[in-house]
């Protein structure tokens, strides 16, 4: 089922990016065909894991890059020389999975135990970003600062008078 984002987009401002990560997402879920199957968990409130299944995959024949906001996982067997199968049910195809990351979300470690492909992730928010609260203060407190040319005339008068 393809959903069609045009009517959305005609009458948006600013969600250019939502959309395509929505209709990119759209085209990977029908291309890839759920392979390698994969889960996502969130562990904690900034936490989440990644477990792909790389069943036969080796260290070596795995890459993980993040680009900004978006974790591309990529796999590619290296051709066994001299080897005859006369039967091959495990699947030897090169994969690439590709998952779209928020903003601050980043790899934190990467791990291949018992042909699970384990990714950690963790969103830190910069100090600069997160809210912070403002104290309020009564009107009578608040003095209103002295202007430049109200503070220049008055250190002219003193200094006349000295």
């Amino acid at each position: 089922m393809r959903i069609d984002f045009a009517p959305l987009t005609r009458s948006t401002v600013g969600f250019d990016r939502l959309f395509s990560i929505l209709e990119g997402a759209q085209r990977q879920a029908q291309a890839d065909a759920g392979y390698p199957p994969y889960n996502i968990e969130r562990v904690s409130e900034d936490g989440y894991r990644i477990a792909i299944a790389v069943a036969g995959f080796s260290e070596g024949e795995l890459n993980l890059v993040q680009q900004e906001n978006l974790l591309i996982v990529t796999g590619k067997h290296k051709a066994e020389e001299g080897v005859v199968f006369l039967h091959r049910g495990i699947a030897a195809r090169a994969f690439e999975r590709r998952f779209n990351l928020a903003d601050y979300v980043r790899v934190s470690t990467a791990s291949l135990e018992n042909g699970l492909l384990v990714i950690d992730l963790v969103r830190e928010v910069p100090e600069s970003v997160k809210p912070r609260s403002i104290q309020i203060q009564r009107a009578s407190a608040v003095s209103a600062p002295a202007s430049v040319e109200q503070a220049a005339p008055a250190a002219t008068i003193e200094q006349q008078a000295a």
